[in-house]
């Protein structure tokens, strides 16, 4: 009974583990197929200005800076997103690849567990006599 009880766990966390996989893959070719819709957007990035309570602390120059870093940066974001639909069929082989790794772990973790019920339960009945009865012994 522990043997199937064991499995039940390892298939349950196989379970688990497919549909997280597979729940983030979907996520990701998601984002990863909509990015173009977010380019073009680093253009707004001049007029964000620090709160009241953090300007005083940070010099004006170095906030300057760095949005004229963020901004400069703005077409090569933009570039990587243009890109970035060609990159869903490449997530998709990447889930998978990361879920059969997955999957081989858990499998290796049943199969563990399963030999270190055997080694207990032999360990357990301590190398007496089969409980068919008294041993016989010829004298």
């Amino acid at each position: 009974m522990i043997y199937v009880l064991s499995w039940f766990a390892v298939a349950s966390l196989l379970g688990l583990w497919s549909l997280a996989t597979w729940a983030l893959n979907a996520v990701a070719v998601w984002s990863v197929s909509n990015a173009p819709e977010l380019s073009g957007n680093a253009l707004g990035l001049e007029s964000i200005v620090l709160p009241d309570s953090l300007a005083l602390w940070v010099p004006t120059e170095l906030v300057h800076a760095v949005t004229q870093m963020v901004v400069g940066f703005g077409p090569l974001v933009d570039s990587l997103l243009q890109a970035a639909p060609a990159l869903a069929g490449g997530l998709t082989v990447i889930a998978w690849m990361v879920w059969a790794l997955g999957v081989v772990v858990l499998l290796l973790l049943g199969a563990a567990l399963h030999l270190l019920i055997a080694l207990w339960r032999r360990r357990g009945s301590g190398g007496s006599a089969p409980s068919g009865g008294p041993s016989l012994m010829m004298r």
